[in-house]
């Protein structure tokens, strides 16, 4: 199932990207976020302004307005979180898509779904506001998770909400309301919620890491960036 979905997900072209349609694909560029990034080194990636410095720097050297990136990422950014060590398995390899811009941001469907739950996820390193739509493409049902949003993406939404491929979703939330994030979009491709409603983790452990390959596939797959 697994294979054959990621191949359907590389036939659903042609996807719109999922931050403001009116930044053009020419104003995005790739980021390293990984701890084998050497310019990370004397960083505190974990600080949203420290961050965000190095964000701005990554933008600026390929003037560009969204940085993005992430998939498998082993990165040292949840490493303050006591949510992500505490455990003997530490959590720290990403398994989204991330979309590095600025608060307020608007974000885009790219694809036609309905909304399946939401939440704000208020613990510190978790989403905060975040939407799971569902989608259902030819019989193959599957997820979209969207996180760090505003508080306003969530205050009149509904369960089963629909929208349409390139509707206006939400928009991207502060460090302040996104728990503590420099202002990006999560984006996440789920086959199994595992019975979750309004959070999926996002970041797994090494242990856990050929379980959540499988059920949250690449999901550049599906945007082609």
């Amino acid at each position: 199932m697994f294979s054959s979905f990621k191949e359907f997900l590389k036939s659903c072209k042609p996807i719109i990207k999922p931050i403001d349609n009116s930044i053009h694909i020419r104003q995005y560029c790739r980021i390293d976020l990984s701890n084998l990034n050497p310019d990370l080194k004397d960083i505190a990636i974990t600080r949203p302004d420290d961050c965000q410095n190095y964000i701005n720097s990554i933008l600026k050297k390929n003037d560009a307005l969204v940085a993005y990136g992430g998939y498998l990422e082993k990165r040292n950014l949840y490493s303050d979180k006591s949510s992500f060590t505490k455990h003997e398995a530490v959590r720290n390899i990403h398994l989204g898509i991330d979309f590095w811009t600025k608060a307020y941001t608007r974000v885009i469907t790219p694809i036609k779904g309905k909304v399946h739950s939401f939440q704000n996820n208020t613990t510190i390193g978790d989403y905060g506001p975040t939407i799971i739509l569902e989608h259902d493409m030819d019989g193959a049902v599957f997820y979209t998770l969207y996180g760090h949003l505003s508080l306003a993406s969530i205050a009149n939404i509904q369960i089963g909400q629909e929208f349409e491929k390139g509707s206006v979703l939400s928009t991207l939330g502060t460090p302040d309301i996104n728990v503590n994030y420099a202002p990006h979009l999560h984006f996440q491709i789920i086959i199994d919620l595992e019975g979750k409603k309004g959070d999926y983790p996002g970041v797994c452990s090494e242990t856990q890491l050929e379980f959540y390959k499988q059920n949250c596939p690449d999901p550049n797959l599906l945007l082609n960036l």
